[in-house]
């Protein structure tokens, strides 16, 4: 693979993108300093330096640890402009105005250095007008990359030649953002807001249009529009006050300026909607200004109303009976909201038309294929299926001549007939746009294979859309041992595979077995075993559901035997004798969290939450995860000057008892979940793949197991210690009395219970105390009532 190396990159702009996109090439390891203006009173750096500061305020953080913020390099236009002579990378990202844009570039042009990238993150301006400013020699590197917000969680990434731009300059730039950064690149025509937003702001007008029209309420549809719908669980307003109506504005006023009756023949719906005027005008930019179609009055949530110009109270719901449409078969769900009586179904069908009729008219002018539209709003707007991949799955040809015959009878939003190549040749005889054979372009009338880079060869199963085919996770490579369970596997005959397939990936006694004799197999046969799975979460934990029949048939002992089996399952992947690794996306929890530790490393994607969070329902860490917090503190403590255990204790104790979970790979390694030797991976698709080539490269270099050790404990003198701090947080009204009763119990174990401190125990003797811990508390009523209340609400009780 030939490789782009990026030492440093320079982000141009400490606005709310550019600074957030520093905060993401922070946390994927990558040097940047930020640039603005100097500011006019103060230190010269004062711009950027608030921004800086201003990251560590955001919700959702921007930054995987809060502290990694002082890890972007601070600069202004005035003092630091030689400091672009060292970046690989150079991303403008100021204000959304063509002049001040071409007018930076003009003074960064004499810094860049030869082989750097220049790019653009505009959301929408024309990139082929923006290098008009930059000399001959930095064209051909010059681009447009369009990050979405917020950076760090949004998967997608716009390129966007000029007719200047060098191939391999996107080839190295899409390499860089998919490896190094882990997103998803789609490449757009140089149209106006690209394609998301072009797609996207289209279908938000089309949407505060069809509100006005059905005489809606913002509340009832966001609940319609979100998760129901399969979109953001945001909905259409909610969403719109997070990315700033600000923001949105500008982007409607670029297809406004950009494009006429001539261009777009949905130009008469792109007016400015009354109710965001009136909001602009007011002030009111959504969560900025905490208040947009949507505030906060201490813990009420309002709405605005436009006829009032008042915020009323929040929180009426859809009618349920769209609710259960939206569950039926697409085909079906189609013509129940088309031939809807109520207006909440006859809203939801005009704006689903609309989405199609709008994304087939402009499929050939905004992308080269319907694939990069599908997955723009995928990655983009957080849908589930882009507007080509329902239209296909609903049966293209029937929805087709509904769409038609809506555009003939006046009730779509403009009268462009549907493409002819809808309704006629290879489209209409495949079904669809997407094939296995690729995704239709219609400006080469064929079906365009998927875009293959060597980066790509990293993602063993990328992310696929409806009808192109390829490898599926569930059946691919050679099954060894399968049942409802666990699916044990193979794609190169020398690293196992386990992927966990019980409901949220819980860890049955089914699943403890088949680890087992996953293991007995790898060290027979293979170099390694790697444990994943090709969904989210890794793991949710212990099947607390399967553990209660036994419970409730035989008592507590049923449950004393289902933890002891789990807890030498545990031990059974930290001993093997072939490198177990567990490659980690999203939650892994509890059990799932254990599972984790216990391997021999971990492999993680950045977005990976990992913690113990027993506390939330009544219990302790009972498989292992309490004497893990107790070993872990002993090797610490070994490899420090100091002998008092119970500082390297502490956080571990406290992160158990509070159940934490992190909010990144990141802060689970602060947390102890992570060592430093495992490896974070920025993009969830090659996590597979960095996972086998780990174990691979661990069975090459002689890897064994290690030692079965005795460890030191903080013995009874820690434990009064912690206790000490618990009746204060219990007598202070911080924590109840179960909460108290349960954090002792964890500091028991801990510490290694009734004990001398500096007693030598084995991992053994703990899990017995852990056990004993877990089944006390499992019987107690208190524990019942939040075991009962997470099982039939999925929130925690608090008693």
């Amino acid at each position: 693979m030939n490789r782009f190396n990026v030492r440093k990159v320079a982000v141009l702009g400490a606005g709310v993108m550019g600074a957030q996109i520093a905060a993401h090439l922070v946390n994927v390891k990558v040097p940047v300093v930020l640039f603005d203006l100097p500011a006019k009173e103060g230190p010269k750096n004062g711009i950027v330096t608030r921004a800086v500061e201003n990251l560590k305020k955001l919700k959702p953080s921007p930054l995987g640890v809060a502290r990694d913020a002082e890890l972007i390099g601070q600069a202004n236009y005035e003092d630091h402009m030689e400091q672009l002579r060292d970046c690989d990378l150079i991303i403008e990202a100021i204000a959304e105005r063509m002049d001040w844009k071409l007018d930076l570039y003009r003074k960064i042009a004499p810094f860049v250095a030869e082989h750097a990238i220049v790019a653009s993150n505009t959301s929408g301006l024309s990139i082929t007008k923006l290098s008009e400013a930059l000399p001959e020699s930095i064209k051909p590197r010059f681009c447009g990359i369009h990050f979405f917000n917020p950076p760090r969680y949004m998967t997608l990434v716009e390129l966007i030649a000029t007719p200047t731009t060098e191939p391999h300059i996107l080839d190295d730039l899409e390499t860089f953002v998919t490896t190094g950064l882990g997103k998803g690149v789609v490449r757009a025509k140089d149209t106006p807001n690209f394609v998301a937003n072009r797609i996207g702001i289209a279908g938000m007008l089309s949407t505060m249009k069809e509100v006005e029209n059905f005489g809606l309420s913002f509340d009832v549809v966001d609940d319609l529009t979100g998760k129901r719908l399969g979109r953001a669980s945001s909905g259409t307003f909610r969403t719109a006050d997070v990315v700033g109506l600000d923001t949105m504005a500008h982007v409607i006023k670029t297809l406004q300026d950009n494009l006429s009756e001539a261009t777009d023949p949905f130009y008469g719906s792109f007016g400015t909607p009354p109710v965001l005027k009136a909001l602009l005008e007011a002030g009111n930019l959504g969560q900025k200004t905490k208040a947009g179609f949507y505030k906060k009055v201490g813990r009420d949530v309002m709405r605005f109303e436009l006829d009032s110009g008042e915020y009323v109270p929040a929180g009426q719901k859809a009618d349920e009976v769209y609710g259960r449409m939206l569950k039926k078969p697409a085909a079906e769900r189609l013509r129940l909201l088309r031939n809807a009586e109520g207006p909440q179904g006859q809203f939801l069908w005009a704006i689903l038309r609309n989405s199609f009729h709008y994304a087939a008219v402009h499929l050939a002018t905004i992308a080269e294929t319907a694939r990069d539209v599908d997955q723009a709003m995928r990655w983009g707007f957080g849908m589930k299926q882009g507007p080509f991949e329902l239209w296909q799955e609903a049966g293209w040809l029937e929805v087709a001549k509904m769409i038609q015959e809506d555009i003939d009878a006046g009730r779509a939003l403009c009268k462009a007939p549907l493409p002819e190549w809808v309704f006629k040749g290879p489209v209409a005889e495949a079904g669809g746009v997407h094939t296995p054979q690729g995704s239709w372009n219609p400006a080469q009338g064929v079906f365009e294979p998927y875009r293959v880079l060597p980066v790509h060869a990293r993602q063993h199963f990328p992310e696929r859309l409806l009808g192109e085919g390829g490898a599926d996770y569930r059946t691919a490579g050679t099954t060894i041992e399968e049942n409802d369970s666990l699916r044990v596997w193979t794609l190169d005959d020398q690293v196992l595979i386990a992927s966990i397939k019980t409901k949220m990936h819980a860890i049955s006694p089914e699943v403890c077995e088949g680890l087992m004799a996953a293991v007995d197999l790898a060290e027979q046969r293979y170099q390694g075993l790697v444990i994943w799975s090709g969904d989210e979460p890794f793991s949710a934990g212990a099947d607390l559901q399967a553990m209660l029949p036994a419970f409730m048939a035989v008592g507590v002992s049923a449950i004393e035997e289902a933890e002891g089996f789990m807890q030498q399952m545990m031990l059974r992947l930290r001993y093997a004798n072939v490198p177990v690794v567990s490659a980690i996306r999203g939650l892994a929890l509890g059990g799932g969290c254990e599972l984790a530790v216990h391997s021999a490393r971990r492999v993680a994607h950045m977005e990976s939450y990992i913690g113990l969070v027993e506390v939330g329902v009544g219990l302790v860490p009972g498989a292992g995860g309490l004497t893990y917090i107790a070993r872990r503190a002993a090797e610490n403590a070994e490899a420090s000057t100091g002998k008092d255990l119970l500082p390297f204790l502490t956080e571990g104790f406290t992160a158990a008892a509070m159940a934490k979970v992190g909010t990144s790979a990141l802060e689970s390694r602060q947390l102890g979940y992570l060592l430093p030797s495992d490896v974070v991976v920025p993009h969830k698709d090659e996590l597979l793949f960095v996972a086998i080539n780990e174990a691979r490269a661990m069975f090459a270099s002689g890897w064994r197991a290690p030692h079965k050790r005795l460890f030191p404990v903080a013995g009874r003198d820690g434990r009064a210690t912690i206790m000490g701090q618990l009746v204060n947080m219990r007598d202070g009204g911080f924590i109840s009395q179960h909460d108290f009763h349960i954090a002792s119990l964890i500091a028991k174990v801990v510490t290694g219970g009734d004990v001398d401190p500096g007693t030598l125990v084995s991992e053994e003797y703990l899990m017995t105390l852990e056990r004993q811990a877990f089944c006390a508390l499992i019987v107690h009523p208190k524990t019942q009532e939040r075991i009962l209340g997470m099982l039939n609400t999925g929130k925690p009780v608090r008693n």
